[in-house]
């Protein structure tokens, strides 16, 4: 090419010599020039060739990969392999597979948190995601009912020298209750859409020593005795976690409940007011008939002053219960909570008032004319605290 282009040059400059048109300095010039123009488009025009004859360069086949796809299939000496060669022959896992047609999904999705699947997966509607989610922090109050009261009174000085003379529960008693309403404010924060956590104040009232407990006649029987006072309340303050567990039930009442369940543990002060046994069993000391003037014959109207008291108390629950959603980002916790709250205690001070009948000494007795006073120390009476509560609680998400 470059011999071919040289010769044409040539002739065309000489003639424009020949015509006097261009001079012969000038048409030495041209020549010159074109050599080293011939020398670069040959460089250019002939690299590719050149290429082409050391790495030449052989089709490919393609053949449906796997999901469908088109795969260029190389052979074991790194060439492509020619399309008359099978990928078996090299080896090759692939082979001619048939493109896989996905499968259409028509209709309404599930619910979140539905174990039901469509075309082998489970399925999430964003709104229905959003309404139940839990997410940031939040603050809550709760209020509920006490279904079920749990625990009872005992006398713990029942094993007391001369203990019978004291009226308290010898008999365990169950705490006496018209409607306990428990309240509950918490502030917490969802760590993730299934886990959350917050810190609670609980407090329950309207509970109260027995109004009536069997205690000791002194010669192994039981005597019925009256009391007044006794009001009960706690104070506790624990750390909850709440787990969802719709991942494992799904949602409940066609999507619109979330499940959940959870546990806490904290401290709980347990308050007993003052409270009065009264007996009013006349229990005879000695026959008047055989007794002396001003000695002790019988005892009757027996007051024991107890006075209440507050003990600190590791407290733990366990609840479970479903979420919904009101307008406003509120939601609305539907639970049933096991509480308990370890025991509630007196000082262990009671008091003993009691009327004292004297002998004659003519067979006769009459009510002594002063008041016959007792103190005791560190006789307790305790009684351990548990309730299951139904409520609902509001909760209010930032």
């Amino acid at each position: 090419m470059r011999f071919s282009g040289r010769i044409f040059l040539s002739v065309y400059l000489r003639r424009l010599q020949q015509n006097d048109i261009i001079s012969q300095k000038e048409y030495g010039k041209g020549m010159k020039k074109f050599s080293f123009s011939a020398v670069l488009i040959g460089l250019i025009f002939g690299a590719p060739v050149v290429a082409g004859a050391a790495y030449p360069v052989y089709s490919s086949p393609k053949v449906n990969g796997l999901n469908g796809q088109m795969m260029y299939m190389p052979t074991s000496n790194g060439r492509v392999m020619s399309s008359g060669m099978p990928a078996a022959q090299y080896n090759m896992p692939y082979g001619n597979v048939a493109a896989v047609q996905p499968t259409r999904v028509t209709g309404s999705l599930p619910k979140v948190g539905s174990s039901q699947t469509t075309a082998g997966r489970s399925y999430y509607q964003p709104s229905e995601y959003d309404r139940l989610a839990d997410s940031g922090l939040y603050i809550g109050l709760s209020v509920g009912y006490t279904a079920s009261l749990m625990g009872s009174m005992s006398a713990d000085y029942a094993g007391e020298a001369d203990a019978y003379t004291v009226p308290g529960a010898f008999d365990s008693a169950n705490f006496d209750s018209d409607t306990v309403i428990p309240l509950q404010v918490s502030v917490g924060a969802a760590i993730n859409n299934d886990l959350r956590i917050d810190f609670s104040y609980l407090r329950y009232s309207g509970l109260s020593y027995p109004n009536t407990v069997q205690t000791s006649d002194g010669a192994g029987g039981m005597v019925e005795a009256q009391v007044d006072g006794g009001a009960i309340t706690a104070n506790t303050t624990m750390l909850n976690v709440y787990y969802n567990i719709d991942s494992f039930t799904g949602y409940l009442a066609g999507g619109s409940l979330r499940p959940y369940i959870g546990a806490g543990v904290g401290i709980s002060l347990n308050t007993i007011a003052d409270y009065v046994v009264y007996d009013n069993t006349f229990y005879s000391v000695l026959d008047p008939a055989y007794a002396n003037a001003g000695q002790l014959t019988g005892i009757s109207d027996i007051y024991a002053y107890h006075n209440g008291g507050t003990t600190e108390e590791l407290a733990f629950m366990l609840e479970g219960g479903v979420t919904t959603e009101m307008d406003g980002g509120i939601k609305l916790d539907f639970f049933v909570r096991y509480a308990n709250l370890g025991k509630v205690k007196t000082s262990g001070s009671i008091v003993l008032s009691q009327i004292e009948w004297l002998g004659d000494g003519a067979g006769g007795e009459y009510e002594a004319p002063y008041d016959s006073v007792f103190h005791y120390t560190n006789w307790y009476e305790s009684g351990r605290l548990g309730m299951v509560d139904v409520g609902v609680r509001l909760r209010l998400q930032f």
